[in-house]
C-alpha cells in the first residue's frame, strides 16, 4: 500500500477538519487459538469545504460498509488503502464497518501468545501509518481530534487505552473521551494483564504486564512508580502545565519494536524492561530514562504535535534532552548524563558518520515511509545535544520561558520549527536564525581538539568537510596525569581556534577535549594522549571524562584512526578498575561485539579474546559479589572467553558467580556462546528451551540455534528467517542476531547473496518498521570482504528496494566499509 505523501496530507488538511472519532472494536474472540481478525466500526465527524472531495484511509482485511452522510459508497472504490469521499457537505459523518487483521510484526493491533501460559495479549502500535489497520481514519499528524472508544473483549481480560477505561458490563469497556490526539497516538491494550495501581497528585497510575511476569512486575513496580511520581513533580514545576491526559498507564507489552511509545495516557514499553533475572545499574537507569523520556512526550509531541514528520525532532530531541535532565534533577546524580554519553551519543555519532546523515530539523520527508528512516541517533541524541547548546546560548531561564510559552500557545494543536524558534526568540530577545541554520538545519559534526602549550591550552574546531557550518560551542578541556586532574578549562568556541590560559599545575599526560560532554562534536585525542591511554584512562577520576574518552576511541576506531589492538590494550588495563555501570557495560559491548566480532583480523582474535577474558575475570574477582559490576564482568567473561569448560559448568549451574544461579537470561547468554563455539548441540538447546517455556526463552533458543556453526543449522535458520513461516517480528530478529555470530566466514559466505535476495522480498509480509530492524540485524557485516560491500552496492543500484531496506543497506554497508578501512590501515 502506498505511503501517505506530504503533498496529499497538505491538500487534505486544506479541505477538512476532523471534529471527533467514535471507534468500536470487537476483540471478543481474541483469546481463541490462532484467531487472526477483529471487527472495527469507525464513526468520524468532520467539517469540509462544501462540494469538495478527499480520501479516507482504511487498510482492512474486508470492508463491509462505508456510509457517507447517510449514503452507502461503492466498496469497489476502496483501493490501495484508501477510499474517496465525494461531494462533501459543510458538516459530515462517515461510518466504516470492517474486519481488520491482527498483526505479528509489531504494527497495527499486534497479537502475541505467551508460551508460558498460552494466554493472548493485544496492544495497538499505530505509529506513523498503521492506524488504518485498526480503524478507518484521516491518518496524518495535523488532523487531531478527540476519541471515544468502546471495546468488547473476553470477560477475563482487562482493557486499557488513552482514556480511562470502565467496564460497563462484563466484557464491554468504555473509554473516556480523550483530548484531541493525532491518529498515531491512539492505542488499545487488551488481555489478562497483571496490574499494579497507585495515585499521585490526583493522577491515577497503573503499571501492567503479562500474567507470567506478575512477580517481576510486583517486585519492580515500586521503583518505576517512584520515578514516575518524581518526574511528574519536576515536569509540573518546570513547564507550569499540568499533565493533561487524565490517568497514566504504563504497559509492558510483548514483541514491541521500539523501546517505548508515548501514547497519551497509555504508554507502551517493550517488556524486556521487566528484568527476569539480575540487572545491572545501567539497565535500571536505562529503564528510568525511557520512563522519563515518554513522560516528556506528554508535553512534547502529545500536547503539541508536529505538523509533519520533518519536525519529528520537536518530539524526540526534546524528550531525549528532558529525560536526562529530569533524572539528574530527581536523583541528584550525573549518572544519567554519563549513560547518555556512552549509549546515546555514541549511537548518534555513528549515525552522523553514515551516508544517510541528515539535519536535526527540516530533513526532507516526502512521505511517511521516508520519515520513518529518520528516527535515528540524529533526531534523538544529536537533537538533545543541540538543545543543550541552546541552553548554553540563551541561558536556562530564557530557554524554560520560551518552552513554556511554546507549549501553552500550541496546546492540543500542532506546531513547526518556526513556531518553536519564534517562542525562543521572544523569550530571549535574540535572533536565532544563524544559530538554527548552523545547528538545526545543517548536517555534520565538528571535531574538537586540544593541545597544551606552555601556560595555555589551544582548543581547535575543525568543521565538517561534508557540510561546513559556523557552529558555536560551549566546551571544556580536562587534563589528567597519574590520577590527578592537573587542568580544567572552559571556553566559548566561536572561532576555529582559541587559547585559554591555565594556572601552573604541571603538564597533562592525557588531555580530554569536550571532557564534560557539553557539546555535539567529535573529541579528537592527540597522539600523545593515545600513546598513554592504556595506562592513564583507568586513573581518571571523573566518570564523565572517562566516558568521553571511550566514545572518542569508538569514533576513532570507526574512522580507522586507531588500531583496534589499542582498544584491546586499553580495555585490558582500564576496564578491570572501572566502576561506572554504564561505562562497564558499553565498553564491554564495544570490545566483545565490535572489536572481537569484526575489527580484528581472524589471526588476532584468539589472543585478544584471552586478554579480554582475563580483564573480565579480574573485574569479576575484584567486584562485590552479586553487584552490578560483578554482573557486567560475568557477561563480558561469558561473551569473550574461549574456555568452553568454564561455559559448560556455568550452563549446568556449577561455579556460577553469586546472584546468577537460576538466572535464565544469563544461562542463555552462556548457551549462545557455546553455540557459537560449536560446543553445544541443537538437541541440548532444545532441552534448555523446554526448561524455559517463556517468551524470552523461546527467542533466546532461536538465537542460539541460529548461531550453531554447521551447514544444516545455518540452512534451517535462514529458512526460518525468510521462508513462508508464521514468525513474529521478534522471532525474525532473534534468528538474524544469531545467524552471523562468530568467525565462521567460510560457512556463512554463501548467505551474502541470499541476504540481498531474500530480505528485500519480505516487504509486504512485514511492516516497514519491523523490516528495517530485521534488515539491519540480518546484514552480513561479519563477512568482512569487499565482495559483501559490492553485493550491497549492486542491490542499491537496482532501485527496487523499500525505504526501510534501502536505509538499512546504506547504513550497514557504511559500517562494513569502516571495518574494511580499519583492516586495510592496521592489517588483516
Amino acid at each position: 500500500m502506498s505511503s501517505l505523501t506530504r503533498a496529499d496530507a497538505e491538500r487534505r488538511a486544506q479541505i477538512i477538519d476532523v471534529t471527533a472519532y467514535q471507534v468500536e472494536l470487537d476483540l471478543s474472540r481474541g483469546d481463541l487459538p490462532d484467531h487472526t481478525t477483529f471487527e472495527s466500526r469507525s464513526t468520524i465527524t468532520f467539517t469540509a469545504t462544501a462540494g469538495a472531495s478527499t480520501f479516507l484511509d482504511v487498510k482492512a482485511a474486508e470492508v463491509r460498509s462505508i456510509e457517507l452522510n447517510g449514503t452507502l459508497l461503492d466498496l469497489a472504490s476502496v483501493a490501495d488503502g484508501r477510499v474517496t469521499l465525494p461531494d462533501l457537505a459543510a458538516d459530515n459523518a462517515v461510518v466504516v464497518e470492517a474486519t481488520m487483521g491482527y498483526s505479528n510484526d509489531g504494527q497495527g493491533l499486534h497479537r502475541a501468545v505467551d508460551p508460558a501460559d498460552s494466554q493472548a495479549y493485544l496492544y495497538g502500535h499505530l505509529f506513523l501509518d498503521a492506524a488504518p489497520k485498526v480503524f478507518a481514519c484521516f491518518d496524518q499528524p495535523d488532523l487531531k481530534a478527540p476519541y471515544t472508544i468502546v471495546v468488547t473483549a473476553p470477560e477475563h481480560w482487562i482493557v486499557l487505552g488513552n482514556g480511562a477505561a470502565t467496564q460497563a458490563i462484563p466484557g464491554r469497556w468504555e473509554l473516556a473521551t480523550t483530548q484531541p490526539l493525532a491518529t498515531y497516538f491512539v492505542t488499545i491494550c487488551a488481555g489478562p494483564y497483571a496490574s499494579v495501581t497507585d495515585e499521585h497528585d490526583g493522577i491515577p497510575l497503573g503499571i501492567h504486564a503479562r500474567a507470567s511476569l506478575a512477580q517481576e512486575l510486583s517486585d519492580q513496580a515500586p521503583g518505576m512508580l517512584q520515578v514516575t511520581k518524581d518526574a511528574f513533580d519536576y515536569y509540573h514545576q518546570l513547564f507550569d502545565i499540568r499533565y493533561p491526559f487524565g490517568s497514566y498507564h504504563q504497559v509492558f507489552v510483548p514483541e514491541f519494536n521500539a523501546g517505548a511509545m508515548e501514547n497519551p495516557g497509555c504508554v507502551t514499553f517493550r517488556d524486556t524492561y521487566l528484568f527476569r533475572g539480575a540487572a545491572t545499574q545501567d539497565e535500571i537507569l536505562t529503564r528510568a530514562t525511557t520512563i522519563t523520556h515518554e513522560m516528556a512526550h506528554m508535553w512534547f509531541g502529545d500536547l503539541v504535535t508536529m505538523d509533519w514528520w520533518d519536525d519529528l525532532w520537536l518530539n524526540e530531541s526534546f524528550a531525549e534532552y528532558m529525560a536526562h535532565r529530569t533524572l539528574t534533577a530527581i536523583t541528584d546524580s550525573d549518572d544519567a548524563w554519563v549513560d547518555s554519553t556512552m549509549a546515546r551519543k555514541a549511537w548518534g555519532y555513528a549515525a552522523e558518520r553514515a551516508p544517510s546523515t541528515h539535519p536535526v530539523a527540516g530533513s526532507p520527508a516526502p512521505d511517511a515511509d521516508s520519515a520513518l528512516q529518520n528516527f535515528d541517533g540524529i533526531s534523538y541524541a544529536k537533537g538533545a545535544a543541540v538543545l543543550g547548546q541552546l541552553v548554553a546560548h540563551l541561558g536556562d531561564e530564557a530557554f524554560v520561558t520560551g518552552v513554556t510559552a511554546y507549549l501553552k500557545e500550541h496546546a492540543y494543536g500542532n506546531a513547526a520549527l518556526a513556531d518553536f524558534l519564534g517562542a525562543m526568540e521572544t523569550a530571549s530577545w535574540r535572533d536565532l536564525s544563524s544559530w538554527a541554520q548552523a545547528w538545526l538545519t545543517t548536517a555534520g559534526v565538528d571535531t574538537i581538539g586540544a593541545h597544551q602549550m606552555g601556560d595555555g591550552v589551544r582548543i581547535t574546531r575543525t568543521r565538517s568537510e561534508q557540510a561546513p557550518a559556523d557552529r558555536p560551542h560551549a566546551v571544556d578541556v580536562a587534563g589528567w596525569t597519574d590520577g590527578e586532574q592537573v587542568l580544567h578549562v572552559r571556553a566559548s568556541l566561536d572561532t576555529d581556534e582559541v587559547t585559554v590560559p591555565v594556572s601552573a599545575g604541571g603538564r597533562a599526560a592525557l588531555l580530554v577535549p569536550n571532557a564534560s560532554d557539553l557539546t555535539w562534536a567529535r573529541s579528537a585525542l592527540s597522539q600523545d594522549s593515545l600513546a598513554v591511554l592504556p595506562t592513564q584512562l583507568g586513573q581518571v577520576g571523573e566518570p564523565q571524562h572517562r566516558a568521553v574518552v571511550w566514545v572518542a576511541l569508538t569514533d576513532a576506531l570507526a574512522l580507522a584512526e586507531v588500531d583496534p589492538r589499542l582498544v584491546v590494550e586499553t580495555f585490558a588495563q582500564a576496564w578491570p578498575v572501572e566502576d561506572n555501570p554504564s561505562i562497564l557495560s558499553r565498553a564491554g559491548l564495544l570490545l566483545t561485539s565490535r572489536v572481537l566480532g569484526e575489527y580484528l583480523p581472524d589471526a588476532d582474535v584468539p589472543a585478544a579474546a584471552e586478554t579480554s577474558a582475563a580483564a573480565a575475570r579480574a573485574r569479576l574477582d575484584s567486584a562485590e559479589p552479586g553487584s552490578s559490576q560483578a554482573l557486567a564482568a560475568a557477561r563480558v567473561l561469558a561473551a569473550a572467553t574461549p574456555d568452553a569448560d568454564l561455559l559448560g559448568r556455568w550452563a549446568g549451574g556449577t561455579d556460577l558467580p553469586e546472584g546468577l544461579l537460576g538466572d535464565r537470561d544469563f544461562r542463555w547468554l552462556v548457551l549462545r556462546a557455546l553455540a557459537v563455539a560449536g560446543a553445544v548441540s541443537a538437541d541440548e538447546l532444545e532441552a534448555a528451551a523446554a526448561q524455559d517455556s517463556s517468551l524470552q526463552g523461546k527467542l533466546s533458543a532461536l538465537a542460539a540455534r541460529a548461531a550453531l556453526p554447521t551447514e544444516a543449522d545455518k540452512e534451517w535458520a535462514w529458512d526460518q528467517l525468510v521462508g513462508d513461516h508464521d514468525r513474529s517480528n521478534y522471532e525474525r530478529n532473534a534468528l538474524a542476531t544469531g545467524f552471523w555470530a562468530g568467525r565462521h566466514t567460510d560457512l556463512v559466505r554463501p548467505y551474502v547473496v541470499a541476504f540481498h535476495r531474500d530480505i528485500p522480498a519480505l516487504e509486504g509480509r512485514v511492516g516497514q518498521d519491523a523490516l528495517a530492524r530485521v534488515a539491519t540485524l540480518a546484514y552480513p557485516r561479519t563477512v568482512v570482504e569487499e565482495a559483501t560491500a559490492a553485493a550491497t552496492r549492486e542491490a542499491l543500484a537496482s532501485g527496487d528496494l523499500s525505504p526501510a531496506v534501502r536505509r538499512a543497506l546504506v547504513d550497514q554497508q557504511s559500517v562494513l566499509r569502516e571495518v574494511l578501512a580499519s583492516r586495510a590501515a592496521f592489517g588483516g
